[in-house]
């Protein structure tokens, strides 16, 4: 079956690219010609050095700026009020504590926090951060319109105008790092912050080097330093691993964690499903309810994991099934009851093996974008639907946000982003569920379901905000309104006697930290 799979999507790959398909540009970026670098190992300086890789190319070190700040987390070099747990859950981290009074939120700070340079963490300077991040970056505009109040130099208010009980989620976001404004003059190229590491070399689209901040406020940092090279290719990082050049990195591919898995000897390798979420939408609006439900029970998610290899894990909804808001249950596969739904619809098979209707056969349009690997995903869903005797078409488009996404011109609308951003559901759930919301595109529409929307948004209590999740998601899901397929998986590898790199957290802001370690 595999090999038969393959065949026919290189046959599909062969015909997009003749019709013109170009890559998305969600796609990663590619440099010709890089060499791997030259080995700086921790035995040549007598240090502690931990090499890897990354590949994007950061191009300025403001961590308010666009995703920046999820880069200089990733270095160890900036960190926020609250912290992500492997779990999805939160925990204070430059804060001490939290509390609510209806809209108004009092936080303390930890006492001891102070930037790399020694000064003192304080509530005017974290206002003046949160202010700052909110000018300059627009999914954090909103913070430009709450009030914010001094009340000592470890204590402040934030009057949020509304009940907005994921305010602590926003607040763990990397982009929310806390900073030295006054000492850091030109975030371009120079940064004072908290982590346990701090910039010593910074090359703009490649190169960058940390070592340990010796003023880290919170423990004892394990490593002297860590190079990070721009490698954009993930043949080039599996070159400098098996070289010795690197001794770790994150976003390993299929065809690499099979080569390191032979060695266990000399490399580590974890797998976790992440939150960024390959899904589809049905819409409502051109196929009925039989033909959406026949849909969703031919879509095999475990077929399509096992063909991805290793880089992504079956989902029943958007979220893990370890987070407290991920308990939702799809329906198990079954062509024989998808053919019963379409003969009940009137069709019937001809003899090329697909179903029609009044001499029309029945057709659906598959919009997708060639990156994070839809274009396969795309073509096992046709395969998929061919067995069930619905023809499929594959339209590829280069932005989909500007066109199957904007237009609704779809049957399936295939689609990926990060579904858990911050550790709550409501994220996803008002960009995908909600009337008139970018992702809700192909028609549907819930009364209960919208009520349980705005209820969800004001409601403070995490169980109750876990249950209402659940009753949200279950809903559209039985309504066969999206298909959940699969998450994309977390893989790292790490040469033996590397540790703790947050390889078991699922958020991709997560790497260097104080805990960090190699032998």
């Amino acid at each position: 079956m595999k090999k038969r799979l393959t065949i026919f999507i290189a046959a599909v790959f062969a015909a997009v690219s003749l019709a013109g398909c170009k890559n998305s540009a969600d796609a990663s970026s590619s440099l010709k010609g890089l060499e791997a670098p030259t080995a700086v190992g921790s035995e040549a300086m007598g240090k502690k050095q931990l090499k890897t890789s990354e590949s994007f190319a950061l191009q300025t070190l403001d961590p308010h700026l666009d995703y920046q700040g999820w880069y200089t987390s990733i270095y160890g070099v900036t960190e926020a009020l609250f912290f992500m747990k492997d779990q999805s859950s939160i925990e204070p981290l430059l804060a001490e504590s939290a509390e609510a009074d209806g809209t108004l939120w009092t936080i303390r700070l930890k006492k001891n926090a102070v930037f790399s340079n020694g000064n003192p963490v304080t509530s005017d300077m974290v206002i003046r951060n949160l202010k700052a991040a909110g000018e300059i970056n627009p999914r954090f505009a909103y913070l430009s319109g709450y009030t914010y109040q001094v009340m000592d130099d470890k204590t402040f208010t934030i009057d949020t105008g509304t009940v907005y009980p994921t305010l602590l989620n926003d607040l763990a976001s990397p982009e929310l790092a806390i900073v030295d404004l006054d000492s850091s003059k030109d975030m371009k190229s120079e940064l004072i912050a908290t982590g346990p590491f701090v910039i010593s070399s910074f090359e703009p689209g490649g190169t960058m080097e940390v070592v340990r901040n010796d003023r880290y406020w919170n423990g004892k940092v394990k490593l002297d330093g860590a190079v990070f090279y721009y490698m954009p290719e993930a043949d080039t990082a599996l070159m400098a691993m098996q070289n010795g050049e690197i001794d770790c990195y994150t976003s390993v591919t299929s065809d690499a964690a099979e080569l390191y898995q032979k060695e266990p000897e000399t490399y580590h390798l974890t797998t976790i499903p992440a939150t960024r979420l390959q899904f589809y939408i049905l819409n409502e609006n051109r196929m009925d309810s039989n033909l959406r439900k026949a849909v969703n029970l031919t879509v095999d998610a475990d077929a399509i994991e096992t063909y991805l290899n290793g880089t992504v894990t079956k989902t029943d909804g958007p979220f893990s099934p370890l987070a407290p808001y991920g308990k939702v249950k799809k329906r198990k596969p079954d062509v024989k009851a998808a053919k019963a739904l379409l003969e009940e619809d009137g069709y019937t098979l001809n003899a090329d093996g697909y179903y029609e209707k009044d001499g029309k056969v029945l057709t659906l349009n598959v919009s997708y974008y060639a990156a994070r690997s839809l274009d396969t995903l795309a073509a096992l869903m046709q395969e998929q639907l061919k067995a069930a005797g619905i023809q499929a078409v594959l339209t590829c488009e280069e932005d989909p946000d500007g066109t199957y996404i904007a237009t609704g011109e779809f049957d399936i609308a295939l689609y990926c982003m990060i579904a858990d951003k911050a550790g709550d559901p409501y994220y996803f759930i008002s960009c995908t569920l909600a009337e008139g919301a970018p992702y809700n595109c192909g028609g549907f529409s819930n009364p209960d379901v919208q009520e349980k929307i705005l209820a969800l948004e004001k409601e403070p209590d995490g169980e109750k905000r876990a249950q209402l999740a659940d009753q949200i998601i279950q809903a559209a899901m039985d309504e066969d309104a999206f298909g959940y397929v699969a998450l994309f998986n977390k893989i790292t590898v790490m040469r033996n006697g590397v540790t703790g790199i947050s390889e078991n957290n699922p958020f991709d802001f997560y790497f260097l930290n104080a805990e960090t370690d190699m032998d």
